[in-house]
């Protein structure tokens, strides 16, 4: 298997483009079901629209996205790391922390790999990331604006 093979476990082919920017947002299924189908309008007229990662639930956003791996992310936005230990290093933190943020950004499609012989150089290849989180009352909870204490 090779590194442009459909199958390859970690990354897509070498030539494929990616869009400017990712959107990471937390909206529920219907809510993420129409702008599916908008942005496939979109992308259809031509138009440039950005990957989406959603989670339904906020919390599991906040559980995937922690302070460390969100600095781990504005390291790499600054620039890709020739590999998991020179990033490890970039951070000051342990090499096997810093993997393991980066294979579940990787599966989430937010960190991408070079792979250079035995190396896995990590990089963003989106110039923006966006988060967006959306909080609504449950279906059938009164909309009034007051509580009881």
């Amino acid at each position: 298997m090779t590194a442009n093979s459909p199958d390859h476990p970690h990354e897509p082919p070498a030539d494929t483009e990616y869009p400017s920017e990712v959107k990471i947002t937390s909206t529920p299924y219907e809510q993420q079901k129409a702008d599916t189908l908008d942005r496939i309008e979109q992308w259809e007229a031509g138009e440039d629209v950005p990957h989406v990662v959603n989670f339904q639930d906020a919390s599991r956003l906040q559980r995937v996205l922690t302070p460390r791996r969100l600095e781990l992310i504005r390291s790499l936005l600054d620039g890709s790391a020739d590999s998991i230990r020179a990033l490890a290093d970039r951070l000051d933190r342990d090499v096997r922390q810093v993997h393991d943020d980066v294979d579940l950004l990787n599966e989430y499609g937010i960190v991408r790999f070079h792979e250079d012989g035995t190396a896995k150089g990590p990089f963003i290849p989106y110039e923006t990331i966006s988060i967006e989180v959306e909080l609504s009352k449950p279906t059938g909870e009164p909309s009034d604006s007051t509580a009881s204490a």
